[in-house]
């Protein structure tokens, strides 16, 4: 399991920052955002992309995905064939899409469901062209795939080897689903998974209580990771580990903060690992 960290709260460290910062956690490497804005986007990928993931090499750092921009969901967008051949030129070899975004007052779900897997369709013949797998995020509040529940109703169809899950257990805490019943509906599909705590508290609203979210370093939140990473043992998962650190501290707080966070997340893991053998 390779720790990784996405790079959307680091938008603007250049590559070398990025290898110094990568050394200076003692991450195994990145979840690169390629994105508007980002070193690596989709207007330069077919040739920066490669030099990136080439200077990470030399630099004993690995870039197992990248993450494409909230608004890339179908595969006819006209960035979607070039970062995956972008990717299939620098051997990174999962690439997270957006979000499709559900309005259960306003929409059909089951309609919604089928146009998902019509573009789950054509990413699967792209990722096989290109030798890489497309993976879609349990994200809670309003999105489509909220939790593995309904994920499955996008992926089950589908190759794993070319559709893949990005499993998040805090937004799991917050829809509600159990991390081991999740990663039971999702099987095979499991690729990715992504490392974020969150409080939920008590709101008011009307003379009655409400759901509120307190974004928060991992440890302080509602995640049971002595649960998660006994079940990623258990499954002796491989796949990468990316850390969001999206977590509200003030900017002159937020290095600190990232490190304690990897050093969170690298007990767990050692102790993982080690239970595997």
């Amino acid at each position: 399991m390779a720790m990784i960290m996405f790079t959307k709260s680091v938008k603007d460290y250049s590559i070398s920052q990025l290898i110094d910062l990568a050394h200076e956690l003692d991450l195994d490497g990145y979840d690169l955002c390629v994105r508007p804005g980002y070193p690596i986007n989709p207007d330069n990928a077919a040739t920066e992309l490669v030099k990136a993931v080439g200077n990470f090499g030399e630099a004993n750092l690995v870039v197992p995905m990248v993450t494409g921009n909230f608004d890339l969901l179908l595969p006819s967008d006209k960035t979607a064939e070039p970062i995956l051949a972008a990717m299939d030129a620098a051997d990174v070899r999962l690439l997270k899409l957006g979000y499709f975004k559900f309005d259960p007052r306003s929409q059909d779900y089951w309609a919604e469901v089928e146009r998902i897997k019509e573009a789950f369709s054509g990413w699967s013949k792209l990722a096989e062209k290109y030798n890489v797998k497309v993976c879609y995020h349990t994200h809670s509040r309003g999105c489509m795939g909220l939790n593995a529940g309904m994920m499955a109703h996008l992926v089950r169809d589908f190759d794993p080897r070319y559709i893949g899950v990005y499993l998040d257990p805090c937004h799991l805490v917050i829809e509600g689903e159990e991390f081991a019943t999740a990663t039971a509906i999702i099987g095979q599909h499991l690729s990715i998974l992504g490392m974020k705590d969150a409080l939920l508290v008590r709101g008011t609203q009307n003379d009655h209580g409400n759901k509120q979210i307190q974004w928060v370093e991992a440890g302080h939140g509602m995640v049971d990771w002595t649960e998660v990473f006994a079940e990623l043992s258990r499954l002796q998962f491989d796949g990468p580990l990316s850390m969001h650190c999206e977590f509200e501290i003030p900017d002159d707080g937020y290095l600190a903060a990232l490190k304690r966070e990897v050093g969170f997340f690298q007990k767990f893991r050692v102790d993982s690992n080690n239970s595997i053998g």
